[in-house]
């Protein structure tokens, strides 16, 4: 699982190029790196997800940010995309 945190302020210039096609490259900030839930249910005993299910065990949860989230799919949101990362050294 991925968690990601989309949106900041528009940057100052020209406005950004909307794209709505497949296969868009969106730079990305990876802010943290935690590693999966171990537990089902929350501090109060309750569960936490909508739908029950584990965390991989050998699996990283990243929290990322999207700086221009107008590069991204306006129907980011409906799970009909594969997101596939690549990471690059600074």
């Amino acid at each position: 699982m991925v968690d990601i945190i989309i949106g900041s302020i528009d940057p100052l210039g020209s406005p950004p190029i909307k794209s709505d096609s497949v296969g868009v490259q969106v730079e990305a900030e990876l802010l943290h790196v935690r590693d999966p839930r171990q537990r089902l249910v929350g501090p109060l005993g309750q569960e936490r997800r909508k739908q029950p299910r584990k965390d991989p065990s050998n699996g990283k949860v990243l929290t990322l940010l999207i700086g221009n989230s107008a590069a991204l799919p306006k129907d980011l949101d409906t799970k009909k995309y594969k997101v596939i990362l690549r990471f690059i050294k600074k």
